[in-house]
């Protein structure tokens, strides 16, 4: 599991270790134009050097950079994976970092959920959803699991928690456990997830995919928190209720995780255009 996070976060770190990679370069460059042997030699190596530090031969590499990577998505083996769907990947750059995205998701406990993605605290987790809610890779797949963490489990299409996308993508906007010897004030305000907030949940953790938590009830971990935040329930409020009081029963693993009664995902979108779409409907019962 560590090696797998490890992998992640220096392919997100990618850019900048390109960038120093390249100041390595310069640095060993400059010093082989210091100790250059004769006096021409050097005095070009110099001027070529000085250009070369200056970004001169690199201008292209630089342009690149500068518009670099948002996300960096981790190709998974579907041969290795039956329960992986071949889905392709969304883009690497150009993606919005600032701001909020209505997620919308109808199911068959009532009306509509809808939440508020934080597109700038979790860029890549926001891309992630919506890439898969234009694929309608949501639609028609039930939550399989009501964790007693106070959580519904959904997004994977397979039920068996090991489905999703052929990518996966590292942990964004995880909250901290409060420190242990903390004033008693600090340690009651440890709900990490209140409810109504929406996490991505991976396997193994720190690997996200498609899979993600509704918690409907507050959760405050005490050991490590393991979700990273993608947004929070902004309507909807009473079918993520009902979906909390249905009665579990044991899974094929013998948990009783399983909802006796099905909670089916109708169809998810993610866009600009989804306030849009829940509003009238909003207005229409009123």
């Amino acid at each position: 599991m560590a090696s797998s996070k490890d992998r992640q976060r220096k392919l997100a770190r990618a850019k900048y270790d390109r960038q120093m990679a390249r100041r390595a370069e310069r640095e060993r460059v400059r010093r082989r134009v210091m100790a250059g042997v004769g006096t021409g030699l050097a005095l070009v190596l110099i001027v070529g050097g000085g250009l070369w530090i200056g970004g001169v031969f690199d201008s292209d590499d630089t342009t690149s950079t500068e518009a670099g990577d948002t996300c960096i998505w981790t190709p998974l083996d579907a041969s290795k994976n039956t329960d992986l769907t071949e889905v392709g990947t969304p883009e690497t750059t150009n993606l919005p970092e600032s701001g909020t995205e209505t997620m919308s998701i109808t199911t068959n406990q009532g009306d509509p959920i809808t939440v508020s993605l934080d597109v700038a605290s979790a860029p890549c987790a926001a891309a992630s959803l919506s890439y898969l809610a234009g694929k309608q890779f949501y639609d028609d797949t039930d939550c399989y699991e009501i964790m007693a963490i106070g959580a519904v489990h959904c997004g994977d299409p397979s039920g068996t928690g090991q489905g999703g996308p052929t990518y996966t993508f590292y942990d964004e906007n995880t909250p901290v456990i409060p420190d242990p010897s903390a004033s008693a004030s600090a340690t009651e305000s440890a709900v990490l997830y209140p409810k109504g907030t929406v996490t991505l949940i991976g396997n193994p953790a720190g690997s996200n995919g498609s899979q993600f938590l509704i918690f409907f009830k507050d959760y405050a971990p005490t050991t490590e928190a393991p979700y990273s935040i993608v947004g929070q329930v902004t309507g909807g409020d009473d079918t993520l209720a009902k979906i909390g009081k249905i009665t579990t029963v044991a899974d094929d693993a013998g948990e009783k995780v399983k909802p006796k009664e099905k909670i089916t995902i109708q169809s998810l979108t993610v866009g600009a255009d989804d306030a849009a779409t829940v509003a009238p409907s909003a207005s229409a019962q009123s």
